[in-house]
């Protein structure tokens, strides 16, 4: 048998094993009794629901990737790659045009077995449980401008990366590294005032208390901020969120219209904090500045791949192709960036720590960012004790019992804590 099918069979099948397996420890770690800390803010009926919601989404993930693996697996074996590939060869165009319609019908496939998913957990779980607000028009419109925005945009450039492969031997995994790196640096530029505006509406957040409140914080932090927005995530979901977007004089805080509905000036500032904290301590800067150095990686691995004959066996393709190498190589990078996907999350949950005590230190409410971190577990049905293996592969943020610990233990005086000196 061809090695490399060996190495993407072992691949798959474990990578569907590591999520069943963690997923199921993490439904026997669920814990029926409710954590003091959230002692009367949950009631037990919500608590037993946001469990249930735990229980439901990870039985879903463990349908949806069995459908998912049940799929792919005689795909491959039955050479469902080298039709897809014959079919887009029979229009007669160039290797780009061809590598195009290749990905674009694979893409088209993918998106149509996974939209049956994407309605059940849209319009069933998170209806069920009160989150969804989405219409059926909404719905179909983000897909219809997903699918827009990766034709106008992400076919552009993987035709441009497979051109580079073809066209300029050994220098091609550095010129990708530098067109895909400024590439990415440009889209965080516009995403805020080209990309996102197409899917929601950005309005200035209304002059009164809590807009003084954020710009006079950021002001006195020596923190430029080109303005401070509502988005109205409320026709999607009723889950609160706020976020930072932009790079250097474009960066914009965005505040769900859920979350300003529900949360205090206090509250939100601390948010607001939080996330201001993560580009005073750099964080921002490393995770782009890591990004970047995967990209390298992923591309200076590819080139060894590059047109590999025995990895298109694996496929059973009858022709070798630089798009269809992009595409295969995925598969073998895959456990790469499992572990890098690993390290980095466990970068993330140390900053998260960081962030939460920038907060504390620059406003002095650790009580309310706690208040905050509180109500927006209850209003997300959020998992308040995952696994610990769960949180190692898995999670970017501490779990937030564990962030409410480290908080009060900021604010907490010294001879609270039992320090010495």
């Amino acid at each position: 048998m061809n090695l490399y099918l060996v190495i993407i069979l072992v691949i798959l099948v474990g990578q569907y094993l590591l999520s069943l397996v963690v997923d199921r420890m993490n439904i026997k770690n669920l814990n029926p009794e409710l954590p003091d800390e959230f002692k009367g803010l949950y009631d037990e009926d919500k608590y037993a629901k946001s469990q249930q919601y735990t229980r439901e989404n990870s039985t879903f993930g463990l349908i949806q990737s069995t459908f998912g693996i049940a799929v792919i697996i005689p795909f491959i074996l039955l050479g469902g790659f080298d039709t897809i590939d014959k079919i887009a060869r029979s229009a007669g165009y160039g290797p780009i045009v061809t590598g195009l319609l290749f990905v674009g019908i694979l893409a088209l496939l993918s998106g149509i077995i996974g939209l049956p998913f994407a309605v059940y957990d849209n319009f069933v779980i998170e209806e069920k449980y009160g989150f969804n607000k989405s219409t059926v028009k909404t719905f179909i419109l983000d897909i219809v401008k997903s699918v827009l925005l990766s034709i106008i945009i992400g076919a552009p450039l993987f035709a441009l990366i497979v051109w580079f492969f073809r066209e300029t031997g050994t220098l091609a995994p550095l010129y990708t590294w530098v067109i895909v790196t400024l590439f990415q640096l440009f889209m965080m530029l516009i995403a805020p005032t080209v990309i996102m505006p197409l899917f929601n509406k950005f309005s200035p957040l209304e002059e009164g208390e809590l807009k003084n409140t954020l710009e006079k914080y950021a002001k006195e932090n020596n923190f430029h901020l080109k303005g401070i927005y509502s988005m109205d995530e409320s026709k999607r979901t009723t889950k609160p969120n706020a976020f930072f977007t932009g790079l250097g004089k474009s960066r914009r805080i965005v505040l769900y219209d859920t979350l300003i509905e529900k949360y205090s000036s206090d509250e939100l500032l601390t948010t607001l904090a939080h996330e201001m904290g993560h580009h005073k301590l750099k964080h921002t800067p490393k995770m782009v500045i890591a990004a970047i150095l995967q990209t390298g990686l992923l591309f200076f691995t590819l080139s060894l791949f590059i047109n590999n004959s025995e990895l298109f066996a694996a496929f059973k393709m009858e022709n070798i192709s630089v798009y269809a190498s992009l595409l295969f190589f995925g598969f073998l990078y895959s456990p790469i960036s499992t572990i890098i996907s690993i390290v980095m999350n466990i970068f993330s949950r140390k900053w998260e720590y960081e962030a939460d005590r920038f907060a504390v230190d620059t406003t002095g409410k650790g009580e309310e960012m706690v208040s905050a971190l509180k109500k927006m577990s209850i209003d997300t049905l959020s998992n308040l004790t995952p696994h610990p293996v769960k949180v190692f592969f898995y999670y970017s943020h501490p779990p937030v019992l564990a962030r409410i610990q480290a908080i009060k233990a900021f604010i907490s005086p010294p001879a609270a804590r039992g320090d010495s000196f």
